[in-house]
């Protein structure tokens, strides 16, 4: 496992466990954060519209982590802690050990 992939691996661990210090040292000061319903937004706005649903989320199953240059993509399996799961891909993109940026493509939920 190379340090790129151990690092979305903590990211992902720190959701896991409602632990903002564990995450923001993984972050560039200029982060920018993409999905269906947020347009590139910044380190702050991402901490304040998505990292405070982290509560919500029981576990991360990483099924596909591929690694390539300086992207890692994730395929994941969440669930939240009200039983209901989802299948999601997120792209990582690094700058000098650190994540840049997070694109998140949502799937379906799964039964």
């Amino acid at each position: 496992m190379t340090g790129q992939t151990e690092t979305v691996r903590r990211y992902f661990k720190a959701y896991e466990d409602t632990d903002r210090q564990a995450i923001e040292p993984l972050l560039t000061e200029g982060f920018a954060f993409s999905s269906p319903q947020d347009d590139r937004i910044g380190r702050d706005a991402y901490f304040r519209d998505c990292w405070s649903n982290a509560h919500s989320i029981r576990s991360f199953d990483l099924e596909r982590v591929v690694e390539n240059d300086d992207e890692v993509l994730v395929r994941y399996l969440l669930e939240m802690q009200d039983g209901r799961r989802m299948r999601n891909v997120e792209l990582f993109r690094f700058e000098n050990g650190q994540v840049a940026e997070v694109d998140v493509y949502f799937g379906r939920n799964v039964e």
